[in-house]
């Protein structure tokens, strides 16, 4: 499965670069591409991003005070024309730290270690459990599901509702702490308020997902990348 980036830059000709070498890259996919960080942080809001090219000398906010805010599952390579942040960028738990002009070969050799930690992810997500235990009301009262018989999650305010064919179980979360718990491979948040199973899809038109019978909405945020997952699919 290809990482998905989103390449944050105020220079054109940088982005430019950074997205022909991303299309050279098989186990990469370009999500997005800012020149403006506020924009960028409103995305990583509502979008799963496995990795952020960050240039660091921008305005509004740095690409330095960007990493420091952004989840800590989110890959960071800061792209720069300036040495002295290197130290810096390094003790944020950079993957690396790219001087401008940017070759492909150095490029290339940056991402390289992305794939090495997403093949250390996968294989220890082949390990995981197929389940989850959902805390409901009372002390330790735990509800065990399996992962295939959730069709989808619809967030409640301050509690979410896991639905299954047999059931709904309602436990006091986030809709994002639940996704978080999802493998993202099986799982896609289509709305503000929905996580969806693909494999439960029964059909989709252009503002809605059915599952189970049941007519569920695409937030605008989310249906690009809702329909970029099922052309991986179709036929």
């Amino acid at each position: 499965m290809a990482l998905k980036c989103i390449i944050v830059d105020d220079e054109p000709p940088a982005t430019r670069i950074l997205e022909n070498y991303i299309g050279k890259v098989n186990f990469l996919e370009k999500a997005a591409v800012f020149n403006d960080s506020l924009k960028a942080l409103e995305f990583l809001n509502t979008q799963n991003v496995d990795v952020i090219f960050l240039d660091i000398q921008m305005p509004q906010l740095t690409g330095l005070q960007i990493s420091r805010i952004i989840s800590k599952d989110i890959k960071v390579i800061f792209t720069t024309a300036y040495p002295d942040f290197a130290l810096e960028g390094f003790e944020l738990n950079a993957v690396d730290y790219l001087l401008k002009p940017i070759s492909f070969e150095r490029f290339y050799q940056a991402v390289t270690k992305l794939n090495s930690e997403q093949k250390t992810v996968v294989a220890a997500q082949n390990t995981a459990p197929d389940f989850l235990f959902i805390k409901t009301d009372g002390k330790n009262k735990f509800q065990k599901i399996f992962l295939s018989d959730i069709l989808y999650v619809e967030s409640l305010q301050n509690y979410v509702c896991i639905h299954t064919n047999q059931q709904q179980i309602i436990t006091h979360s986030s809709l994002k702490n639940v996704v978080e718990s999802l493998p993202l491979a099986d799982f896609i948040q289509i709305h503000k308020s929905y996580v969806i199973s693909l494999k439960h899809i029964e059909s989709t038109d252009n503002f809605s997902v059915f599952i189970n019978g049941k007519e569920l909405p695409i937030g605008a945020t989310f249906k690009d990348s809702f329909f970029e997952k099922i052309e991986e699919n179709k036929i």
